[in-house]
C-alpha cells in the first residue's frame, strides 16, 4: 500500500516540540509486584508489546508483536457462489416476514472466521533474591514510557528500569544494586508456539513459528516466522550464554537488550515463502542498540514518546495529595464514591499513553487487546472486530493529537478495500468493497460464521461502510487534500458504492438493507419469536446514511459532480428514522421489543456518535428519541459499552449524565474479587476479560464533554459574511458536568484543522486560544461571552451574536497562526 506525505502532521510535531512539557504528573503507582495480567504494566514501540510484572524473585516479560498471527494469505472469492446460491432465497423468506426461516438460509452466506492473534512468548529472569523484601515500590510513567522497581533485600537496594523503544526498536531493561557483585540473574525464553532456542555470539536466541491457520494446525514449511534475542550488556559482571539460557553473575549493573521480528510481509504475501528475514532483522536491531549507551537508549526513547504525549495536558481540578496512593487504592477509594479529579485525568492520559504504545506500525491496527496478548487462545481471538470494537480504538486519534497514531487504521483499509471486492460480489453481488464482522492481519472481509453460527454476528455486513468513517474523519481534522485525492477517496468512494448496491426498495419504495441486523441484538416479533436477521435495521441505514454522506462530502472537495450528485439520489431515498411507541429511535424496522432492552449494543444510535446526521438543533426530534433509547438502554454494561455511553450522552449535552457513566467505567475490577464491566487494577479496561477499547471509549468521552467540532449546515441567523455556511464550528464546554466546576485543557484537537487550549472557572469558559494549522473561517461558541484579547484577533473577528443558548464568534484564520478570546 503507497503513503503520502502527512503534512499537516509533520507541522503539528514540529509544533508539539516547541511546546512546554505535562504540567502534571501521570504515575501508576503500586506497592507489590503483579500476579497475573491485569496488574501489570503494558508497554510497546507500536509493533513490540512488552507487558511487565515486577517481580522479586522471577521478572516475568511477556513479548508481542502486532504482526504475529496465525494463518496465511486469504482468498476473498473462496465462496464466490454464496450470493448466487442464497442471498435471493434470504430476501424472499424475509419479504414474507418469516424471520425463523431467513435466520436459518443465512447460514449459506456465511464464511470461514478470522485467524488469531498470538502471544510471542515470555522472558523470564530468576533473581535469586531469597531474602525478605522491603519498601517495594513499581511505577510507570506514562509520560515517558518508563516503568520503574525498586526494594531492599538482604541490606541491598535492587532497581530496574525498563521502556520499550521505537526509535531503536528494541525493549531495554536496565538493572542496578547499589551493592558490588550481588546482583546474579538467570534469563530463560519460553512460548507456546513452535520454537527452540541456541546460544549465538553474545545472545541468546528464540526461533520460532506460529499456526499456519486458526485451528493451530503446524508446519515448518507455512506460517508467519518470529525470532527473540536477548543480550547482557554494560555490566561489571560475568556473563555467559548456553543455548537455554544468559548468565550474568557478580554484577553490581547490568542493562538488558531484547530485540524480535517475525516473517510478516504484508496481508498478500505468503509469510514463510515472501517473508522477511526475521532473524537478520532481530540481530542488527540488537547489534545497533547495544553499540548505545544506555543514556543514549533512554533518551532516544523518552525524547521520541514526550514528543507525542506532551502535546495534550488536562486539569480537571484539585486531588488532595491523593497521588501519592497506590493506584489500585486509589481507583478502590473512587469506586466508593470518593472524588478524584486527578485519577480522572490520569485515566484520559493512560489512554494517549496506550495509543502511543500500541499504534504505530502501518497496515496493522490495534486489535481486541491493543497490542498485549498473554494467551494462546485468546477471547475473541484478539482479532479485529468491526461491528464497534476496532472503530472505538480509534475515536480519540485526532481529537487527542495523535494523527499519526490513526494511520495504521486507515493504511488498513486499504488492504480491506482489496480483498473486500471479492466478498462484495461473493455473498453481496454488490461491487464496491465490504468487510463484516471481524478481520485479521490478513485483511479477512468475509461474512464469518463457517454456516454454523448467529447471524445476529456472523451475518451483519457494514463493517467496510462503518471503518470507512475514519478515512474522512482524518481529512476533516487535517485537510490535508493530497492524502484525500491520492488515497482515501477511491477506498470510501468504493465503500459508498457497496452501500449503495445492496439498498433495495421497501413496500413504500423507501430504500433499506435486506437482510440486516443489529448487531448482536435480538428482537421479539408481535408472535413471540426471537430472531435477528430481519430488514431496514436502523443501524445498517445509519451507517450506509453516514458513509454515503462521508462520500458525497469528499466528491464536493475533489469536484466528482457525478459522484456527488448520485450520493444526494440516494441520501434523500433511505428510509428516515422511526420514532417507537416508547418515544425510543427504533431500532428495527418494526416497532419490536428488544430480547434484552438493556443490551450493551445501541448500534442505531451511530447517527448521534460517532456519526455527525443526529443533533440537538438540526434533527431535535431524532436527538429526544435517542436520548429516551439511552433511558431505556441505562444500566451495567460492558467496558467498551460504558466508553460509548460517555460519548452518546456527550453528544446530547448531557454533561452530568455523562459524568456519572465516566465513573462507571472507572468502577475497581480485580478478576479475584470483582466482576463486570469497569477498570482493573493497571487501568486496563475490563469487558471483561480484557479488551483496550473501553480505554479509548472512556478518553474520548473525556474529550467530548470538553471540546465538540463540526460543520453547520446553515450560517448563523444575521450572519451575512463570507463563507457562513462552511465554516468549522467549536464549541466549547458542551456537555461540561457540574463536577468539573474549573480546569484547563491543552492541544486538544477540532474539525478543520484546529488545535484549542480552554480554561474554565465556574463552569465559564475564561480564556482560549484556537490555533489554526490550515486557515480559514471558524466558528466558536461558548455558553459565556467571549471577546477578542488582543488586537490581532479582534481584527480576525467578521461577527457575533446569540444564538440557540450559544454565543457565537466567527473570525478569518490564517495557516499556523494564534487567536486569542477571554
Amino acid at each position: 500500500m503507497k503513503s503520502f506525505p502527512l503534512t499537516n502532521i509533520v507541522f503539528l510535531l514540529a509544533l508539539s516540540a516547541c511546546t512546554a512539557p505535562a504540567s502534571r504528573h501521570y504515575i501508576l503507582r503500586y506497592d507489590e509486584p503483579a500476579t497475573r495480567f491485569t496488574e501489570a504494566f503494558v508497554m510497546g514501540n507500536g509493533t513490540t508489546g512488552a507487558i511487565v510484572y515486577g517481580g522479586v524473585e522471577t521478572e516475568r516479560i511477556s513479548l508481542n508483536d502486532i504482526s504475529l498471527w496465525s494463518g496465511e494469505p486469504y482468498d476473498p472469492l473462496q465462496d464466490s457462489l454464496a450470493a448466487e446460491e442464497g442471498l435471493a432465497k434470504v430476501r424472499e423468506a424475509l419479504s414474507r416476514e418469516d424471520y425463523r426461516a431467513a435466520d436459518t438460509l443465512a447460514l449459506r452466506l456465511q464464511g470461514p472466521n478470522s485467524n488469531r492473534y498470538m502471544p510471542m512468548g515470555n522472558v523470564r529472569i530468576d533473581l535469586y533474591n531469597d531474602d525478605v523484601v522491603s519498601d517495594y515500590l513499581r511505577t510507570l510513567d506514562i509520560r515517558r514510557g518508563v516503568a520503574m522497581v525498586e526494594y531492599n533485600a538482604g541490606g541491598v537496594r535492587y532497581a530496574r528500569e525498563t521502556f520499550v523503544s521505537h526509535p531503536d526498536g528494541v525493549v531495554v531493561m536496565k538493572f542496578n544494586a547499589d551493592r558490588k557483585g550481588v546482583l546474579n540473574l538467570d534469563l530463560g525464553f519460553d512460548t507456546p508456539l513452535q520454537y527452540e532456542t541456541y546460544a549465538d555470539g553474545k545472545c541468546l536466541v528464540a526461533s520460532g513459528y506460529a499456526p499456519y491457520d486458526k485451528d493451530y494446525s503446524y508446519d515448518p514449511e507455512r506460517g508467519t516466522r518470529f525470532a527473540v534475542r536477548m543480550r547482557i550488556c554494560r555490566t561489571d559482571g560475568q556473563v555467559s550464554y548456553t543455548d537455554t539460557s544468559a548468565v550474568l553473575r557478580n554484577a553490581s549493573e547490568a542493562v538488558l537488550v531484547i530485540s524480535e521480528s517475525t516473517s510478516f510481509n504484508g496481508f498478500d504475501k505468503d509469510p514463510a515463502k515472501e517473508g522477511r528475514d526475521c532473524l537478520a532483522e532481530s540481530s542488527e536491531l540488537l547489534d545497533k542498540a547495544c553499540r548505545r549507551s544506555y543514556q543514549s537508549l533512554l533518551h532516544r526513547h523518552s525524547q521520541d514518546f514526550t514528543s507525542f504525549f506532551d502535546r495534550v495536558d488536562l486539569n480537571l481540578g484539585d486531588s488532595s495529595g491523593k497521588d501519592t496512593l497506590t493506584t489500585d487504592d486509589r481507583l478502590l477509594a473512587y469506586s466508593s464514591g470518593t472524588d478524584d479529579p486527578g485519577l480522572e485525568e490520569l485515566y484520559f492520559q493512560f489512554g494517549r499513553y496506550l495509543m502511543i504504545s500500541a499504534s504505530r506500525t502501518p497496515g496493522i491496527p490495534m486489535n481486541l487487546q491493543g497490542l498485549w496478548n498473554e494467551n494462546y487462545q485468546a477471547p475473541w481471538r484478539s482479532n479485529y472486530t468491526v461491528n464497534i470494537n476496532t472503530e472505538e480504538n480509534y475515536w480519540p486519534a485526532e481529537v487527542l493529537n495523535l494523527s499519526e497514531m490513526h494511520w495504521p487504521l486507515l493504511s488498513f483499509l486499504g488492504n480491506l478495500s482489496v480483498n473486500g471486492k471479492g466478498s462484495a460480489r461473493s455473498y453481496w453481488n454488490a461491487g464496491g468493497w465490504m468487510c463484516a464482522h471481524n478481520s485479521d492481519v490478513w485483511a479477512m472481509t468475509n461474512p464469518v460464521g463457517e454456516k454454523r453460527e448467529s447471524p445476529e454476528w456472523s451475518n451483519w455486513a457494514m463493517g467496510g461502510a462503518w471503518l470507512s468513517t475514519h478515512l474522512w474523519e482524518h481529512y476533516l481534522y487535517t485537510l490535508d487534500r493530497q492524502y484525500l485525492e491520492s488515497y482515501a477517496w477511491p477506498v470510501l468512494r468504493d465503500a459508498a458504492r457497496f452501500c449503495i448496491e445492496i439498498l433495495v426498495e421497501d413496500k413504500d419504495g423507501w430504500l433499506i438493507t435486506s437482510p440486516a441486523t443489529s448487531p448482536e441484538n435480538h428482537f421479539i416479533t408481535s408472535d413471540g419469536f426471537n430472531g435477528s436477521l430481519a430488514y431496514g435495521t436502523a443501524a445498517d441505514l445509519a451507517i450506509a446514511r453516514e458513509c454515503i454522506k462521508n462520500a458525497r462530502d469528499a466528491a464536493s472537495v475533489l469536484g466528482d459532480k457525478e459522484m456527488a450528485a448520485a450520493a444526494d439520489s440516494v441520501l434523500a431515498r433511505l428510509r428516515p428514522y422511526q420514532i417507537g411507541y416508547k418515544g425510543n429511535l427504533q431500532e428495527w424496522y418494526h416497532d419490536w421489543e428488544d430480547a434484552d432492552p438493556h443490551h450493551r449494543h445501541q448500534s442505531h444510535l451511530v447517527g448521534l456518535y460517532p456519526g455527525r446526521h443526529i443533533t440537538n438543533e438540526t434533527t431535535p426530534d431524532w436527538a429526544a428519541a435517542a436520548r429516551r433509547s439511552l433511558e431505556l438502554r441505562d444500566g451495567p454494561t460492558t467496558g467498551w459499552s460504558t466508553g460509548w455511553r460517555i460519548n452518546l450522552w456527550s453528544r446530547l449535552h448531557d454533561g452530568d449524565k455523562a459524568y456519572s457513566i465516566y465513573r462507571m467505567l472507572l468502577r475497581y475490577v480485580d478478576d479475584g474479587k470483582h466482576w463486570g464491566g469497569g477498570t482493573y487494577p493497571n487501568l486496563l479496561d475490563a469487558h471483561p476479560p480484557f479488551q483496550i477499547d473501553g480505554n479509548f471509549g472512556g478518553c474520548s468521552g473525556v474529550a467530548e464533554m470538553l471540546l465538540q467540532s463540526h460543520i453547520p449546515s446553515e450560517p448563523e441567523p444575521g450572519d451575512s459574511s463570507t463563507g457562513s455556511a462552511g465554516a468549522f464550528c467549536i464549541d466549547l464546554l458542551p456537555a461540561l458536568p457540574s463536577a468539573w466546576p474549573s480546569g484547563s485543557f491543552r492541544g486538544l484537537r477540532a474539525r478543520g484543522g484546529y488545535e484549542l487550549d480552554c480554561s474554565w472557572d465556574n463552569g465559564r469558559v475564561t480564556n482560549a486560544i484556537v490555533t489554526s494549522t490550515a486557515g480559514g473561517v471558524c466558528t466558536l461558541r461558548s455558553r459565556n461571552p467571549l471577546k477578542a484579547a488582543d488586537k490581532d484577533t479582534e481584527q480576525a473577528v467578521l461577527f457575533s451574536t446569540v444564538s440557540g443558548g450559544w454565543y457565537v464568534l466567527k473570525f478569518r484564520t490564517f495557516a499556523n497562526v494564534s487567536y486569542s478570546f477571554k
